[in-house]
């Protein structure tokens, strides 16, 4: 695209590690996208400056009939493939006017195409089709165009077929169905060379490729004359002669079905781009069938309460609604709230969205961002909405990938980056207002004013990082800080009982990618290994009472005390809410239960002011409590026969002021000794009975279709130790658009029969309908976090791709049979 544009001089290459917008080391080390990039070109191309100066325009043979009468800017975003970095997908498709969903010929439509499409049908993005990889062996554009029916359920408009010379020879070119015309591109060249004629003029030599675009026309024009009322007067006009409806109808009927919200009906194109085949017909369907940015659906907006489009908020109508519901009900004042609504608008410059934010060596901080309305001028001040902070634009960026042109403004519809902004993150709404105070920002409630936010996926797969020595901790957390800023499907956590610093992402390669960015391109000196367990131990029988009496000195200062502790194994119901009082206190903290008793044998009736008295003046009722508490819970830190926490035991302890305090020497801190001494004995008197190993057991939900159902099922509930609990269809937040629509009848969708696949075609293998296999299922279930480890590779490979899984903690459980065994041994070390 950006050859034929006149952007580049070269073709890049995939291979050769030689493309634009693939330009980290990472990205072109592995020949995969990584992280989105945005570059801006012209379609058709800007005329070209003579030696003279004077601007010369080459001629260009019309692709795609009628052919664009005018130059238009295109921002184009090239986002990752891969399943690891949807994010990068997901935040590209919120500010996006359209899209261009490019399939493999090869593999048609693969599990990360059917999520992606799904994503962009949320956000009610336009689509159109291209088929790319023609060129190879095992092409099969038939197909693939019945995949697109079938699991993406969607009427394809098959508005280009491919072209094999003779029928079953080399892929040459494309028929173009709606202008009756067929391109054939030179072999081996750079696509600049394009030979084009009407195919009447090749019936004596393609005489079957003829036939087929007859076929392929008269499905294109049936198909758009189903619910375009404008196709069927057309097509009346003609009397109902499908070839004589001129390529200006078809084109705007196409435009209509792609601009309407949530249509089923796609546009489908054919190429080679590594052929240089096809790519000019796909730039002049974007521009013609993809929505300008006055085109595209109306933002949403909130400001304050209220709720509403952009289109409400610049009308003054969605400020009023929220003066509405905050001011007194006053007759009068509908009118003055009006007028002042106006006034605020008035003043408001610009609106925009961060999409992105890319550290730069050079120039720092990179945020993109997209215009809603209004115009940012360099220098303005931007007032971020969800910080309450401003930043001043000092500069104005256009993006061409890794470099960039200085630019005065940015007006709506455009995508550009403001270098510099030192708080802006991904999904925070930038606004530009006149006369804003620089701390307050703009008035009430525009300063809440805030677009549509971008969704951050579950992360589902965790590792450890870790300093290579306490001085680099700094530097690797700053480090840390700007990855996750950059990319925040990637979370950052500290295991509070370990210490170990957690990274979190979509995937192992997502995380294989971190580590390579954090050590490469951030320079920080740290290491990224496997993340560690947290198990538990518990109690199997209770213990007997222990008393404990200590008479040392902590902390220089003399310190006495006694208590009394028994332990036992908490049962399910032991976490009910329990009322205290000045006697009993219990609480539960860290899974276990802690009952703290102040004994009183003379005073049964428990008067309060007589046994108050009895206390040191150090203490009250409270600092007693409190210090008991503590020190059972030091206690519970470390297992007697486990070097984990415990988990679910129920901890007495009791105190008798009369022959357990000693006037100043009981002060919090021997207390609290005294009872992580006698809690420690008691536990381990219990321990002799035996103790267990309790591990994090998840909630897991797996998202699969119905031919991989059974081999997830059986890896759960066999291999990984886990227990099945439901089975249902995928819910609305996995599949809920693909649920509402109805099958499409295969046997209705036209596909030109491929040229290799021995004259059976995809929909006489299924029959007409479409395979209950492609199904999305839910399987709901309960396994381990330690089998969880690499499940997303596992995953995918039984499931070829499709499946997909969240998870999240539920509780802890005991570790039975051969696992126990196993873990003991680990424990062990032998």
């Amino acid at each position: 695209m950006l050859y034929y544009s006149g952007h580049t001089r070269r073709i890049g290459n995939v291979d050769d590690g030689s493309t634009v917008t693939d330009f980290l080391p990472a990205e072109r080390a592995r020949g995969v996208t990584i992280q989105s990039a945005a570059i801006t070109f012209h379609w058709p191309p800007l005329p070209e400056k003579s030696d003279g100066g004077a601007k010369t325009q080459k001629a260009r043979t019309p692709l795609l009939s009628p052919s664009p009468a005018e130059n238009h800017m295109i921002n184009l975003i090239d986002t990752p493939g891969h399943a690891d970095f949807t994010f990068e997908v997901v935040r590209s498709l919120r500010i996006l006017d359209g899209a261009v969903c490019i399939l493999d010929g090869v593999a048609g439509v693969e599990a990360q195409t059917e999520k992606v499409w799904y994503q962009a049908a949320k956000y009610r993005i336009p689509k159109i089709i291209y088929v790319n990889k023609l060129d190879r062996d095992g092409a099969a554009f038939g197909k693939t165009i019945q995949e697109i029916a079938s699991r993406l359920y969607t009427w394809p408009a098959v508005c280009q077929i491919p072209w094999f010379q003779g029928g079953k020879g080399r892929f040459c070119g494309i028929g173009d169905v709606i202008s009756l015309r067929a391109h054939r591109w030179q072999e081996d060249g750079d696509g600049k060379i394009i030979e084009s004629t009407y195919i009447e003029n090749l019936r004596n030599y393609e005489p079957a490729f003829v036939e087929e675009m007859n076929k392929a026309r008269v499905a294109l024009v049936d198909l758009l004359a189903t619910e375009d009322d404008v196709m069927i007067e057309k097509f009346l006009e003609v009397n109902g002669q499908h070839l004589d409806i001129s390529s200006r109808d078809i084109v705007a009927s196409l435009r209509r079905y792609v601009l309407t919200p949530n249509s089923r009906v796609v546009p489908v194109f054919a190429g080679a781009s590594f052929r240089n085949i096809g790519v000019q017909p796909l730039l002049d369907a974007i521009v013609q069938l993809l929505p300008n940015p006055k085109e595209t659906p109306d933002p949403e907006v909130s400001v304050g309460r209220a709720e509403g489009t952009l289109t409400q908020l610049l009308s003054g109508k969605l400020l009023s609604k929220e003066a509405q519901d905050t001011a007194s009900k006053k007759k009068s004042g509908k009118g003055l709230m009006q007028r002042g609504s106006m006034a605020v608008i008035g003043n408001l410059e610009a609106c925009a969205l961060a999409f992105k934010v890319v550290h730069d060596p050079r120039r720092g901080a990179l945020v993109y961002v997209r215009v809603y309305a209004g115009n940012i001028r360099r220098g303005a001040s931007l007032y971020n909405t969800n910080l309450q902070v401003t930043e001043p634009a000092q500069r104005l960026l256009r993006m061409y990938a890794q470099d960039s042109v200085d630019i005065a403004s940015l007006a709506a519809g455009q995508i550009g980056v403001i270098p510099g902004l030192k708080h802006a993150r991904t999904g925070d709404t930038l606004i530009s207002y006149l006369g804003a105070s620089e701390k307050t920002g703009p008035p009430s409630p525009l300063n809440s004013l805030q677009l549509r936010p971008i969704e951050v996926p579950p992360a589902v797969f965790f590792a450890g990082v870790e300093s290579h020595n306490l001085g680099e901790q700094k530097n690797v957390k700053n480090a840390l800080d700007l990855l996750i800023r950059e990319d925040p499907s990637l979370q950052l956590s500290v295991d509070e009982e370990s210490g170990q610093t957690l990274l979190s992402g979509m995937g192992e390669f997502h995380l294989e990618i971190a580590a390579d960015r954090l050590t490469k391109d951030f320079k920080a000196k740290a290491a990224m290994g496997r993340i560690e367990i947290a198990y538990r131990e518990a109690l199997l029988s209770p213990s007997e009472l222990r008393t404990i009496s200590i008479d040392r000195e902590i902390a220089g200062k003399k310190a006495r005390a006694g208590c009394n502790a028994a332990v036992e194994p908490l049962v399910e119901d032991g976490y009910e809410d329990l009322i205290p009082d000045d006697y009993d206190v219990t609480v539960v903290e860290g899974g276990n239960r802690i009952t703290t008793s102040i004994v009183t044998p003379d005073d049964p009736n428990g008067n309060l002011e007589r046994w108050n008295r009895r206390l040191p003046s150090q203490l009250t009722i409270e600092s007693l409590h409190m210090a008991l508490k503590n020190g059972a819970l030091a206690a519970l830190v470390r297992g007697v026969n486990y070097p984990f926490p415990y988990q679910n035991v129920h901890v007495t302890i009791s105190i008798d002021p009369r022959t357990q305090l000693f006037s100043t020497d009981s002060h919090p801190a021997a207390l609290a000794t005294a009872a992580r001494e006698a809690t420690k004995a008691a536990l381990k008197h219990a321990a002799e009975g035996g103790t267990a190993i309790l591990e994090h057991v998840m909630n897991v939900t797996v998202s699969t279709d119905e031919a991989s159902l059974g081999a997830v099922v059986k890896d759960l509930n066999s291999e990984r130790g886990g227990h099945v609990v439901s089975l249902d269809d995928a819910d609305a937040t996995t599949s809920g658009i693909r649920e509402d629509l109805p099958v499409i009848d295969l046997r209705k969708v036209y596909a030109p029969r491929d040229p290799f696949d021995g004259g059976m075609t995809f929909a006489d293998q299924e029959q007409g309908v479409m395979n209950n296999s492609s199904r999305q299922r839910t399987i709901t279930a309960r396994v381990p976090l330690r089998e969880m480890m690499g499940y997303l590779k596992h995953l995918r490979s039984i499931t070829s791709g499709r499946g997909s899984f969240v998870m999240s903690a539920d509780r802890f459980e005991r570790v039975v049979g051969q696992r126990e065994r196993i873990l003991q041994k680990e424990l062990r070390g032998y």
